[in-house]
């Protein structure tokens, strides 16, 4: 594990807050990359650490492409690993967390109408939990900010002409699309939903409210300025939002830079205002968590990262809290969640040691 993460295992001596609590990952990724693993089984260690975690959402990272065949269909191959990874979790021999029972996967968008043949394949290949497409579209006029990103965006994305003819397509087939983008952006994306209201657009880590090296009187203003433009999108239903992606160093809480533990009661102090904002803006029926592992690893422990996220939604009522942990994620990727319950009750302690 690359020293970038190694936060991702601390914390695990937490007591579990709310254990019983059902949780839908919405976004977490797998990948091997020089000097990073993270596979199915360091997520499955992760899950067990003790947070009921019944199923999650796979999203792409631009990882294990076709090496050969028409360029536009080799991020297929993304698609055929992650549902790998799910076929061995509903085997049950890998205990109950069943990873990836839906996917969301990469294309090139600017190539309009020619995206035709991958979302036909992966539809074909995928059928049962290929959900939508998540082209990164984050843009800043320093290009350093974004020196994290494993595959640079291409500017103007949501504005390209080819990425408009191929997003219509998307809602021909009733795949969303995952926007990843940084706050001063979510105009462009209340644009494309008011453009194609029957097209799901999920907004990726609340939209980044994007706060590198910013002083306190700048945070306020990006804080106004990220709840106003959030606020817009939110009037447009079928607009959602992802509660998570805190632990990316955008937000500029800077736990990313602490030598010492960060425990849940920090964390949740710091991420409240977000969370509250999202949740009263667009209601618990449109808001689903996630925890953005290994990538949140950055800056917290799994266990903590979700006692955190259960902590800030100590406010809402029971319903709302079963929404936003689990019913959303499982109404927007189509999951049946009394079944995933089931294969929860059956398949605990399953995994072999040998």
């Amino acid at each position: 594990m690359s020293a970038d993460f190694l936060k991702r295992n601390e914390g695990r001596d937490e007591p579990i807050l709310d254990p019983d609590m059902p949780i839908i990952d919405t976004h977490h990724h797998l990948f091997l990359r020089p000097g990073l693993r993270y596979l199915l089984d360091e997520y499955l260690a992760d899950a067990a650490a003790g947070h009921r975690v019944v199923a999650t959402v796979y999203v792409e990272t631009q990882a294990m492409a076709r090496r050969d065949g028409p360029e536009m269909l080799r991020p297929l191959g993304e698609i055929e690993f992650a549902l790998g990874a799910g076929a061995m979790c509903r085997s049950g021999t890998y205990g109950a967390t069943r990873v990836a029972e839906a996917i969301i996967g990469y294309v090139d968008m600017r190539a309009g109408d020619a995206v035709e043949a991958y979302l036909d394949t992966a539809s074909a290949i995928a059928d049962d939990r290929f959900r939508g497409i998540r082209q990164i579209a984050m843009a800043h006029p320093n290009p350093q900010a974004l020196r994290m990103l494993a595959h640079r965006p291409p500017p103007n994305l949501l504005a390209d002409p080819g990425f408009l003819a191929a997003f219509r397509h998307l809602g021909r087939r009733g795949l969303t699309f995952e926007a990843a983008i940084l706050h001063e952006q979510l105009p462009e994306v209340t644009a494309l939903a008011a453009a194609h209201p029957d097209t799901n657009i999920v907004i990726n880590h609340l939209g980044l409210a994007f706060a590198m090296n910013a002083t306190a009187t700048e945070r306020a203003e990006i804080f106004r300025t990220w709840r106003s433009n959030l606020a817009a999108a939110s009037h447009h239903p079928n607009v959602f939002c992802k509660i998570g992606g805190f632990g990316t160093l955008y937000w500029g809480f800077g736990f990313d830079r602490r030598a010492d533990p960060v425990g849940s009661a920090e964390l949740a102090k710091a991420w409240r205002p977000y969370v509250e904002s999202a949740i009263e803006l667009f209601g618990a029926g449109r808001c689903m968590t996630a925890s953005n592992f290994p990538n949140d690893g950055r800056s917290c422990g799994f266990v903590p990262l979700w006692n955190a996220l259960k902590l800030t939604t100590r406010g809402c009522s029971d319903d709302e809290r079963v929404a936003i942990f689990s019913g959303t994620a499982a109404r927007v990727y189509r999951l049946d969640l009394p079944t995933l319950l089931g294969a929860l009750g059956t398949t605990r302690g399953n995994r072999s040691d040998t």
